[in-house]
């Protein structure tokens, strides 16, 4: 995978003769995920979903408006902390125009190297960024997702063990090894970072990573933000089951994973398959219209949004141009 566009001088690999195998897998757990779907969907009473949303307060709605706004507002932090590690002074407007809108694209189209990379070219080539200014940029920005992902993991499976182990109907020293491989990954790589000059080639293309610094605010700015994130579906839940939301983030999280190895976009039936078997203890109906109403308060509200942003952005550069 190229993360940068092929510029003279830059060798040209061959493609692995395994590259089918990611492909390949993708489209089976795509495929599990809908099959698991299928079956407990066909289980539910349509009218018993219907309800659920009738039953949804508006301070559950309010809350959930609320923590996407807050979600979308981290992720503005994501470039804002790429921008500081190329040395670019990008206006915060502009950044806050940029991060977005090419979220809330790649998020609901999916393919965010193709879709997020080519918003924020349009909107950053404006102000003299290169295109591959705008690589390095997005490869920072996802690098500051995994971290935080990755800390906030962490924490969930050893603050929250027998509870995580519960909904993975599995035992607590599963999940303690898992967090521990975790914690150690991420901590190899703070000591990576921090020990010397640490730069990612990809194809041939040089790109500098963030120091230890920079690296420890994306991990919290990270964590924070999936936090948002994951406390919009969670306000939408149904109450009085006793879900305890640092083992709710768990399964956001693996949910999460396991959505992006699909490349579905926005992990589209893979995330909802996830969540409802991580969720069992929980009415399904409910579940799955907590789900309906997460899909739309933070993807699609968000993604019209940006398209009326981005219109009107366009509207007025042209009016700008006309006038000179």
């Amino acid at each position: 995978m190229s993360f940068g566009p092929h510029e003279p001088g830059m060798p040209l690999r061959k493609r692995s003769r395994w590259w089918w195998l990611g492909p390949l897998a993708s489209l089976i757990i795509f495929s599990a995920s809908l099959v698991v779907l299928w079956y407990i969907v066909r289980e539910m009473n349509p009218s018993a979903i219907a309800d659920t949303f009738s039953k949804t307060s508006w301070r559950q709605i309010g809350l959930a408006l609320g923590f996407t706004a807050l979600s979308y507002l981290l992720l503005t932090g994501y470039d804002a902390l790429a921008l500081k590690r190329l040395g670019l002074s990008i206006p915060y407007r502009t950044t806050a125009l940029a991060s977005f809108t090419s979220y809330s694209v790649s998020f609901t189209l999916g393919f965010p190297l193709v879709t997020g990379g080519t918003v924020r070219y349009w909107i950053y080539s404006a102000k003299g960024v290169r295109a591959s200014e705008v690589a390095s940029l997005t490869v920072i920005a996802g690098l500051t997702f995994w971290l935080g992902l990755g800390a906030i993991l962490c924490a969930c499976l050893f603050y929250a063990t027998d509870s995580v182990a519960m909904l993975a109907r599995t035992s607590p020293l599963v999940v303690q090894g898992v967090g521990a491989a975790v914690a150690l990954g991420t901590l190899g790589y703070l000591v990576w970072v921090a020990t010397d000059e640490r730069t990612l080639r990809v194809s041939g293309w040089n790109l500098p990573l963030p120091g230890l610094g920079i690296t420890l605010a994306q991990m919290a700015l990270g964590a924070c933000e999936v936090c948002a994130a994951a406390a919009v579906l969670f306000v939408l839940l149904p109450g009085g089951h006793n879900l305890d939301y640092p083992a709710f983030l768990a399964a956001y999280i693996f949910a999460c994973l396991i959505g992006i190895a699909s490349h579905a976009p926005g992990g589209a039936g893979v995330f909802e398959a996830t969540m409802l078997l991580a969720l069992n203890r929980l009415p399904y109906e409910q579940v799955v219209g907590a789900l309906v109403l997460f899909r739309i308060i933070y993807y699609l509200v968000p993604f019209v949004f940006a398209l009326a942003l981005l219109a009107l952005s366009e509207m007025i550069k042209r009016i700008k141009r006309h006038d000179i």
